[in-house]
């Protein structure tokens, strides 16, 4: 597996990764109004190519060496708070579960994070998802929750979870 620093050429693979992960990750948790809208907004064309623009901001596609596919995506920003960098978005499709990649990719964030000089990583994730209990398994802690609008009428009900490196 290899990590893939990704431009705005790829902007519509990160689209059709981030559907393909939502699809399974929020099915029971969000309705499909909701998924539809998220997904329209925060990965609209203009929402990632602005996000590429950001110097600290950076997305990675995971690519699979031996398949020959692109597994999934991690979007993160450096120096979001002070000595902090947000990990913003880390989807892999279904079809890759198991294989540790999301092992991998905490591990290669931890690593572009230290070489940033960053101490710390925060991230929200929602209260009813299951990854939540795959960070605490990584070491990342609890240590807020919010609800956070969204716009449309739709919020995000998350926990705050961080790292310290």
């Amino acid at each position: 597996m290899r990590f893939i620093k990704a431009t705005e050429k790829d902007i519509p693979l990160i689209q059709d990764l981030a559907k393909r992960s939502w699809e399974k990750a929020y099915a029971e948790i969000l309705s499909q109004e909701q998924m539809k809208y998220m997904l329209e907004t925060m990965y609209s064309h203009t929402e990632i190519a602005e996000h590429l623009k950001n110097p600290h901001y950076h997305y990675y596609l995971v690519f699979d060496e031996i398949l020959n596919i692109f597994d999934g995506f991690i979007g993160y920003e450096h120096h979001y708070k002070e000595k902090t960098t947000k990990l913003h978005r880390i989807y892999l499709v279904p079809e890759s579960k198991g294989k540790g990649l999301g092992k991998k990719t905490l591990e290669f964030l931890n690593e572009k994070v230290k070489e940033s000089g960053d101490q710390r990583i925060i991230l929200n994730v929602n209260k009813y998802n299951s990854a939540r209990s795959f960070y605490e398994s990584q070491g990342y802690k609890i240590y807020d929750e919010g609800v956070f609008d969204i716009g449309n009428g739709y919020v995000m009900d998350d926990y705050l979870m961080k790292i310290i490196l």
